[in-house]
């Protein structure tokens, strides 16, 4: 049965304490220049997968440390929480279900291991196309059997860290949209080396913020048909099976930034001195701080409900849907608190709450835009008609 712990045990303190220690060796200034030059955080992710903190998901038996989502949660919680921005990594997380879950024991024993110890790194996701975006059943990339290859055709948008991965998890289509059934059959998930493939071009974006965001060109590129995940047709619904993780740890990263964003307006409301007085007494900066404050951690519980119902093997699209949607908004209403509690110091790049301002705006967008989270609770949590 699944239940709700409201305090941390002595492993997860542990835990916290320890990301929060490699933490302090990358401030603000770390990331301020990286997110200047747009360029990825190398040395953080490098000490990150040395620790093992993202191999913790991968169970035991396959070199990871087997911990429960709630752990994973809490890691990258602590990594935002400290200033950090975990979206460099968090995909090594939760990508590897999708092998873990549905892939063969051939797959497992030879991928999975390697991603544990970051000999190999699988941080880049393929799904997004550039004229389906969240109708992911539209989606054109094809992969046709040929012999013992498949032969990939098609393009793919917004693919963060493919520069940085040696593996790529790609859903592509591989029965055409005439010939299924139903809207969700004929899609495949692929677990592909990218290393040097022929037929993959991948240009860099320049977006708002720094996450090595790319387009994908596939023009005849082959893989080898063993790189199939599971059975042919059945991708969407693998897919789907690891968003509430994926949503999970993405709300842990929003609440992160909640926690963040509130105790810098804290700290700064109480030393800006303005009128004589320290701004923080003052009801129009106070009472937004507390606000924010009372959302982030609002969100956190329903974040550690979904969590508690993963780990317990209980339905939970409804709460880590709720989870990602109560996360985002609350980390942008502290936001906002943050920047208006600075002023014009608010935008002043060594502050660091323009950065993260930029950061944290992304969750309300993807990695499910939070009006789909709605439509899907319309639908699916209160019986409502379905609204697109």
């Amino acid at each position: 049965m699944a239940s709700i712990s409201l305090t941390l045990t002595d492993e997860q303190r542990a835990l916290k304490a320890g990301v929060a220690e490699i933490c302090k060796r990358y401030p603000g200034e770390y990331w301020r220049e990286l997110d200047a030059r747009r360029e990825y955080p190398e040395a953080f992710v490098s000490e990150l997968t040395k620790a093992g903190y993202l191999a913790a998901l991968i169970p035991a038996e396959f070199g990871g440390a087997g911990l429960p989502i709630a752990d994973g949660a809490l890691i990258l919680e602590t990594i935002h929480a400290n200033g950090g921005n975990a979206a460099a990594c968090h995909a090594q997380m939760y990508i590897m279900g999708t092998v873990l879950r549905h892939g063969g024991e051939a797959q497992k024993r030879k991928y999975l291991p390697k991603i544990a110890t970051g000999e190999l790194r699988l941080q880049a996701f393929g799904v997004t196309e550039p004229d389906s975006g969240s109708d992911t059943t539209k989606l054109q990339t094809t992969a046709v059997r040929t012999g013992d290859r498949y032969v990939v055709n098609g393009r793919k948008i917004f693919i963060s860290r493919a520069l940085q991965s040696d593996l790529m998890l790609l859903l592509a289509r591989t029965t055409p949209v005439d010939r299924i059934a139903r809207r969700t059959d004929g899609l495949s998930v692929f677990l592909v080396d990218i290393r040097g493939l022929k037929g993959l071009e991948i240009r860099p974006l320049r977006m708002m913020m720094n996450h090595s965001t790319n387009a994908l060109f596939f023009d005849d590129m082959e893989i080898p048909a063993d790189s199939l995940v599971g059975e042919e047709g059945r991708g969407f619904s693998y897919i789907l099976d690891g968003m509430n993780a994926e949503r999970v740890l993405v709300a842990s990263e929003s609440v992160g930034d909640g926690r963040w964003f509130t105790e810098r307006a804290v700290a700064y409301s109480g030393q800006r001195v303005v009128f004589g007085k320290p701004i923080g007494v003052n009801q129009g900066v106070q009472f937004p701080i507390a606000k924010a404050h009372m959302a982030v951690d609002a969100a956190a519980l329903m974040r550690d409900k979904a969590a508690a119902l993963f780990d317990a093997g209980e339905p939970c699209g409804a709460e880590a849907n709720m989870a990602k949607y109560l996360a985002a908004e609350a980390a942008w209403e502290a936001a906002n608190a943050c920047i208006d509690c600075h002023g014009g110091y608010g935008f002043a790049e060594e502050y660091d709450v323009e950065r993260k301002f930029r950061e944290c705006r992304l969750y309300k967008t993807a990695p499910v835009n939070n009006n789909l989270v709605l439509a899907y609770v319309g639908e699916h949590v209160l019986g409502m008609p379905r609204s697109y």
